[in-house]
């Protein structure tokens, strides 16, 4: 087998020490997508741990889309995409209102700032692009509730891409994006909101066509307000209104 890239663990610490230190080989690249760990009993003897911790840290790792234990096969290391990885923030978000609360915050900074420099760069394609979901979301039935999630995800997507900037399209800020998804999904309709935001999309919209920086920031502020408002209505224990406000 050569040389093992795995250390034996401190007896005294628990097993997400183990998770962490697979999490470790798989960031240093020293386990990769796709590969089989050895086997639990062997990969016990490694480590100095018993197979009861090891399998503790397995099922951690497990939940967080990083390994896929095959019964009869193996361990193995995933595929490592965000989409896998990111699959159960869903439930991680429901049960943790702080959470909720550090991603819209990290939404509204992210999106408010970016607005600035899509309406500098956006072009007539895109702005037509917008006019057009626009149109299709005021078209949705009531009931279609799951439907006007997405596209209200690809309008803000748009507006992203539009700023001709690849650090907002880098790994760190796509997971912030991911992660608004997530903040959308977990939330029933709320009554009120889909058609508060029909006319802060107007607004957006209508900034983005003048080209106008402070414009579309204040409107795209005003929207992240909004919604922060109605969701403090459903559940007054989530705080999410801006320090501004």
């Amino acid at each position: 087998m050569g040389t093992s890239p795995f250390s034996t663990i401190d007896k005294n610490l628990l097993s997400e020490k183990i998770a962490a230190q697979i999490l470790l080989l798989i960031r240093e690249r020293q386990l990769k997508p796709g590969e089989k760990l050895p086997p639990e009993r062997e990969l016990a003897a490694i480590l100095q741990v018993s197979r009861t911790a090891l399998r503790e840290a397995f099922r951690s790792l497990a939940m967080v889309g990083a390994i896929d234990s095959r019964q009869g096969d193996g361990t193995y290391v995933t595929s490592l995409e965000p989409e896998l990885l990111f699959g159960q923030l869903e439930y991680v978000v429901s049960l943790n209102e702080s959470t909720f609360e550090n991603l819209f915050e990290a939404r509204r900074v992210l999106e408010n700032g970016i607005i600035v420099e899509s309406a500098l760069r956006i072009t007539e394609e895109e702005l037509g692009l917008l006019e057009q979901m626009i149109e299709k979301m005021e078209n949705l039935d009531q009931e279609n509730y799951a439907q006007f999630l997405v596209m209200d995800i690809e309008f803000h997507e748009t507006i992203i891409k539009a700023a001709r900037n690849p650090i907002y399209l880098s790994p760190y800020l796509t997971h912030i994006r991911r992660l608004g998804r997530v903040s959308r999904t977990i939330n029933e309709p709320v009554p009120g909101l889909r058609e508060q935001s029909f006319l802060d999309h107007r607004a957006i919209l209508d900034a983005l066509k003048k080209h106008d920086r402070e414009l579309a920031r204040q409107a795209m502020a005003e929207h992240m307000d909004h919604i922060a408002a109605f969701l403090h209505t459903i559940s007054p224990d989530i705080y999410l209104l801006s320090p501004a406000t």
